[in-house]
């Protein structure tokens, strides 16, 4: 039993659980614009998920403890070289308009991360993009949208119109919302200059701000010129199964609550839209 948890926990803590949430939304973008499965730039997105959220996640701690570090981060680290080698694998197979648009988002995961700006303009010691008050959840919320929906269509030669726009404002919002529950659970360890949703507001109204964002989710599908009734209900059964985890999050949720339950969703989603398709 022991050794299933540790093996959970790696599971988690090395970031496989968000990047197949970010293959999820991915290949949710091609089924949503009928387009081959693209193993390709399917499997770039994970691995570079992979990569980047364990050098956002983990830069500070082996760039302080390099000598010291723990057996699990050591390990952590080996993988995330794995996941960088067959990162760059897939990546010598994508189409070269699609590698310049990956160099912005690598650009901002950098800039996520790296202490490089003016000190200033910042809340702490810490001087990079995460740290400015109020910023985290959007900057998220702009690369998952970014990745998940342009990438898949730049590589597959699809022009940017109107629907694939809207396609990614519904995505920004969605990770929007995927995000809240987070929030919440880290009111107890959040600074308060940090100025998230939930200090600004309170937990009842960041509830109700993430039913708004669903609603509006849910209703941009009617802006489009082409939506599949698929598409339809898949996007209201996701909404309806988000809320209710954003309605039962609490401060002192369980551990596996947001990272693994919420993280879920994305997933579910696509699950959801490959049985009804």
């Amino acid at each position: 039993m022991r050794v299933l948890k540790s093996l959970f926990d790696f599971y988690i803590n090395s970031s496989i659980h968000v990047a197949l949430a970010v293959f999820a939304l991915s290949w949710i973008t091609l089924l949503q614009f009928d387009i081959a499965y693209d193993k390709n730039i399917l499997f770039f997105v994970f691995f570079a998920t992979i990569t980047g959220y364990n050098f956002v996640k983990y830069f500070g701690l082996a760039k302080f403890h390099h000598r010291s570090l723990a057996k699990w981060l050591k390990t952590i680290q080996v993988f995330s070289g794995f996941s960088f080698m067959l990162m760059c694998y897939f990546a010598s197979k994508l189409e070269f308009e699609t590698l310049i648009y990956i160099g912005v988002f690598g650009l901002a995961t950098f800039l996520y991360a790296i202490p490089i700006l003016p000190k200033k303009i910042f809340l702490d010691q810490q001087k990079n993009l995460r740290s400015i008050a109020g910023l985290k959840v959007y900057i998220i919320a702009l690369i998952w949208s970014g990745v998940t929906v342009f990438l898949p269509l730049l590589n597959n030669h699809v022009d940017i119109m109107d629907d694939i726009l809207i396609t990614a404002l519904q995505r920004f919002l969605y990770v929007l919302v995927l995000m809240l529950p987070f929030e919440i659970r880290d009111l107890n360890f959040d600074n308060l200059k940090l100025a998230t949703i939930p200090q600004k507001i309170g937990v009842k109204q960041t509830k109700i701000v993430g039913l708004l964002l669903l609603l509006v989710f849910s209703l941009l599908n009617y802006f489009k010129d082409d939506v599949a009734i698929n598409v339809l209900i898949s996007t209201i059964i996701v909404s309806l199964i988000t809320l209710l985890f954003l309605v039962f999050s609490k401060q002192n949720q369980h551990k596996y609550y947001s990272a693994f339950w919420v993280e879920s969703l994305p997933i579910v989603w696509l699950g959801i839209l490959l049985v009804i398709s």
